[in-house]
């Protein structure tokens, strides 16, 4: 094939494939299913239809329910009686473009066009600006990430081609029925044309979704706006950052994977992965621990990795730095015992080594905790800790601005027979009120 044929390629995938996969697959930057909580998002695209649009509207009348309607700004301006009558019956507006165009095909400065024209089209009629948007076909480009300043994109969980008539009314009723769970988005459609609908399909649609409600009513579902279906969720509130981020935590997690398969590095304890590690000979300068052993280069040892991963949990789960620092210390409790077994096969190691910035409460537990050697694999080191830092904790960018001069990687280390001393039988878990008393000073 052609150089041209590649650098096309390669284009499509940076400008709107690769975007859209990971939107897709993965969630990132869109909202498309609630992770708990109960509730159904009913969504319909492509209106509003002269025809259809307000059988839909008595149907949610009859069953007392709220939508959300991804409008398209040409048809709103056609039909802003539709518009006012969508808004006045308490169902919540939102854009699907001006005009039912993919933004894979279209410009930057395209899509923002389009975006704005129907913002102004829907607020000159009801006067609340749109702020949720679904891309036509779930298909955005990579300049679309820009919009999350100003909009919140959303997709769906459970679609089921209602844009076609074959099959009539039972195929689209029982995939709805079959599909669906509390916590899902549905997305039908209640205009037949655009490209690629049936002019009639939104016929079939309608039969299907009175007999889907009144099934769902007698289940005992609840439908709900997007908004309100997401502000359960805490998920309105987030902006473009934390989903940012989430992209971020889930690369560098990839990274790690492939490092650990790389480097053959595994976990301990199975059922409390908090560490990985590998056997392997020390090189670094000599270490006094504390009860008077060294250890020296040459000698083995258990060099221990944070599962990140693990950490990337704890963090997302505790309300507090406080509870985080209690859950951290409880884990690494529960998991020494586990490691004093594991040396019983490996009766070379002669101690356990790590490097970390998260040592506070290590000395409490047995370790000895020293600086690391100046140099470039000090300084490589501070570098990539951090970013770590920065990537996992919530408030990372903050903690580094403000803790620039405690945050430096220490060595911490143990030596086989002091471990042993303490772990080889499970003790009962330590006071945490000293190592928690660093983490409230941090």
């Amino acid at each position: 094939m052609s150089k041209l044929f590649w650098i096309i390629f390669l284009l499509l995938m940076l400008y709107t494939i690769l975007p859209t996969i990971l939107i897709r697959l993965f969630g990132l930057w869109m909202y498309k299913k609630k992770k708990s909580g109960s509730g159904i998002a009913l969504t319909f695209d492509d209106g509003p239809d002269p025809e259809f649009t307000p059988i839909l509207l008595d149907l949610l009348q009859k069953y007392q329910i709220k939508a959300t309607f991804f409008v398209l700004g040409s048809k709103a301006e056609k039909y802003p009686q539709l518009i006012k009558r969508i808004h006045q019956e308490g169902h919540l507006i939102g854009i699907h473009n001006y005009v039912h165009w993919a933004n894979a095909f279209m410009t930057p400065n395209k899509v923002r066009r389009q975006l704005d024209s129907s913002v102004n089209v829907i607020e000159n009629i009801i006067g609340i600006k749109p702020i949720y948007y679904r891309p036509p076909w779930g298909i955005i480009n990579l300049f679309d990430l820009l919009l999350l300043k100003q909009f919140r994109l959303v997709l769906w969980s459970i679609m089921v081609g209602d844009w076609r008539s074959k099959g009539g009314k039972e195929r689209i009723e029982t995939q709805l029925l079959a599909k669906l769970k509390n916590n899902d988005v549905i997305v039908l459609h209640d205009s037949g044309q655009t490209f690629g609908a049936d002019k009639n399909a939104p016929k079939y649609m309608l039969a299907a979704l009175d007999d889907f409600l009144e099934i769902c009513q007698h289940r005992g579902y609840h439908f709900l706006r997007i908004d309100t279906y997401m502000q359960l969720n805490n998920l309105a509130k987030q902006g473009p950052a934390p989903l940012l981020k989430r992209l971020i935590i889930y690369l560098w997690l990839k990274w790690e994977h492939l490092f650990h398969r790389l480097f053959n590095i595994h976990p301990i304890d199975v059922n409390n992965q908090i560490f990985y590690s590998r056997v392997r000979k020390y090189h670094g300068k000599t270490i006094h621990l504390a009860n008077g052993e060294v250890i020296s280069p040459g000698d083995k040892v258990v060099e221990l990795h944070f599962n990140n991963e693990k950490l990337s949990q704890l963090i997302a789960e505790s309300n507090t730095m406080v509870q985080l620092a209690v859950n951290m210390i409880r884990d690494v409790q529960r998991f020494l015992p586990k490691m004093t077994q594991y040396l019983h096969r490996h009766t070379e190691v002669k101690g356990i080594y790590g490097i970390t910035m998260i040592h506070r409460g290590s000395k409490q537990l047995g370790f000895t905790v020293e600086e690391l050697p100046k140099g470039l694999f000090n300084y490589f080191t501070l570098i990539y800790l951090r970013i770590l830092l920065f990537v996992l904790h919530p408030n990372g960018r903050q903690r580094i601005d403000l803790k620039k001069g405690l945050l430096s990687p220490r060595i911490v280390a143990i030596s086989v027979l002091e471990l042993k001393r303490r772990y080889s039988a499970e003790p009962e878990l330590l006071t945490i009120s000293e190592p928690v008393s660093h983490y409230q000073r941090q």
